[in-house]
């Protein structure tokens, strides 16, 4: 199998640049790729500097360059080297300005100003970070969403990918021998979700962080019937509740994130033809 060498040139932080090359190779089965990054590329001097590499390296150039004067450069030096080179926004932008009426203003990071939207974003991460874990529940009902499950079902990292995306989380875990706080069954404003999973995958999930902590005991953290019987009592406490139940097994965290999302946006849009506040999912 040929080796690749990937170029990701972009004028900002490459962040919008390297999520869709890796949408892209993963459609590949196990690509030999060497990735090259240039972030921050705003000036001739910059791009020049990176010319070098491009040659010592010859592969493909996927760029991002929003400035005029930089994307023909970089495409004069492309062609020099005989490299292919992709714009990668070049026709969503150009369908986006056909549809809108408008040209597109060529400002680079323009998706990372700091705008209205960017301090919501921050703000939601402060939010979650300082519920993770049945944290603060006197502010629950300022979350957008609420994520509850048993120990290790992913509540965490996927209310930290939510909160980026700006959306306030907070995450409750469900022990047998301590119910939630009574808060929990009465919020109105969030979407309350329970996640779940096969016993098994919990039960080597939670081996695994056991062997992290160099802990080696067999306990009832890891005993097959006894998880079954934790996730028997969440699954109660879901269908009691009439919460919505995502089950994370073979999901990924930006595949649980997504299936949330679209439960919050389902909501907004009932709540919209009907113009009141819905009572909790």
């Amino acid at each position: 199998m040929n080796r690749l060498n990937l170029h990701l040139v972009s004028d900002s932080t490459g962040e919008t640049l390297e999520m869709i090359a890796k949408a892209a190779l993963a459609q590949f089965d196990d690509p030999h790729v060497s990735r090259h990054f240039w972030p921050m590329v705003r000036s001739r001097q910059h791009l020049d500097r990176i010319v070098p590499e491009l040659a010592a390296n010859p592969g493909l150039v996927l760029y991002t360059l929003v400035n005029a004067e930089s994307r023909v450069r970089l495409e004069e030096h492309c062609r020099h080297l005989g490299l292919p080179a992709v714009a990668v926004l070049d026709q969503v932008t150009a369908a986006l300005e056909s549809q809108l009426g408008q040209e597109a203003h060529g400002r680079p990071g323009r998706q990372h100003s700091m705008d209205e939207h960017y301090f919501k974003r921050v703000d939601a991460i402060h939010y979650t970070i300082a519920h993770d874990d049945g944290v603060g529940y006197e502010e629950w009902e300022e979350a957008d969403i609420v994520l509850t499950g048993v120990s290790r079902t992913s509540k965490t990292p996927t209310s930290i990918y939510l909160a980026n995306r700006g959306y306030k989380v907070a995450n409750i875990p469900l022990v047998v021998e301590s119910p939630p706080p009574k808060a929990l069954f009465g919020l109105r404003h969030p979407l309350v979700v329970g996640l779940t999973t096969a016993p098994e995958r919990l039960v080597q999930i939670r081996r695994n962080r056991l062997l992290t902590l160099n802990e080696t005991t067999e306990t009832s953290y890891v005993d097959n019937d006894r998880v079954k019987d934790e996730l028997q009592f969440a699954r109660r406490m879901f269908a009691d509740n009439g919460w919505p139940v995502i089950d994370v097994t073979r999901r990924s965290i930006e595949e649980t994130a997504a299936a949330i999302i679209r439960l919050v946006q389902d909501r907004s849009r009932r709540d919209q033809q009907i113009g009141g506040v819905s009572k909790p999912i």
